[in-house]
């Protein structure tokens, strides 16, 4: 489906004598991990999720500006296989990369990334978050770890009504997901306002060659970091 890979480490499928530091890579995931099905059942204990800048008074974060982790907590969330309540987030990111609440820096990121979002949100001391972010609970920097002291509430299951058609056809777990609600409810699910979706990550290989992020070859999945009770994203 394109959703998340378990890493079954210290099995016949994953040797114990295979290092750790072989899995936890997009390409380590990709070659050892074993795709997992919409429907199965498993439990998320713990979600790192990268940030380009974080609060560590609420919790609030910026990603790429993709929302593609907000989507997958959204996803596990709305299958039971994630307890939004008590599923601790942790984001790892430079020192430079953690911002006060009030500090200018975040402010003007803010406003610049919520400027154009007319979905459903609600505002707290730093500035506006749509409903779907998700906070986090710790920030690890290479020289300390903040516990969040006044985190904001965590979102649980999708909210289709901030979901935009562009952003539904780039991820085929959704599509699948949507379509099963609507034929158990029997009526249409909401969409959310059309956008202009950002370009996608492009990573460079260690040969400098630069390569395309999710999407760039019509893909529906994102295999890009193993997932399974534990998930990366990088």
């Amino acid at each position: 489906t394109g959703f998340f890979s378990m890493l079954r480490h210290g099995t016949d499928e994953i040797p114990s004598t295979t290092p750790i530091e072989k899995l936890t890579t997009s390409k380590g995931a990709a070659k050892f991990g074993t795709p997992i099905t919409l429907y199965e059942q498993y439990t998320i204990d713990l979600v790192v999720v990268g940030s380009s800048a974080v609060c560590p008074k609420t919790g609030a974060r910026v990603g790429k500006g993709e929302g593609f982790a907000e989507l997958e907590w959204g996803v596990a969330s709305q299958q039971g296989n994630l307890d939004a309540d008590n599923v601790l987030c942790i984001t790892t990111c430079h020192d430079s990369q953690v911002f006060a609440n009030d500090s200018e820096p975040w402010k003007a990121l803010m406003e610049e990334i919520r400027s154009e979002e007319d979905g459903e949100s609600e505002v707290s001391p730093f500035g506006t978050l749509t409903l779907h972010d998700v906070p986090v609970d710790i920030i690890v920097t290479p020289t300390r770890t903040i516990r969040v002291s006044d985190r904001l509430p965590k979102p649980s299951g999708v909210y289709w009504n901030l979901l935009s058609k562009q952003k539904l056809a780039q991820i085929r777990v959704l599509q699948e997901l949507k379509k099963q609600l609507e034929d158990e409810l029997g009526e249409d699910l909401p969409s959310g306002p059309d956008e202009v979706l950002p370009p996608t990550a492009v990573r460079k290989s260690r040969g400098g060659r630069g390569r395309g992020g999710r999407g760039r070859r019509g893909r529906g999945g994102r295999g890009r970091s193993g997932r399974g009770r534990t998930r990366e994203r990088e």
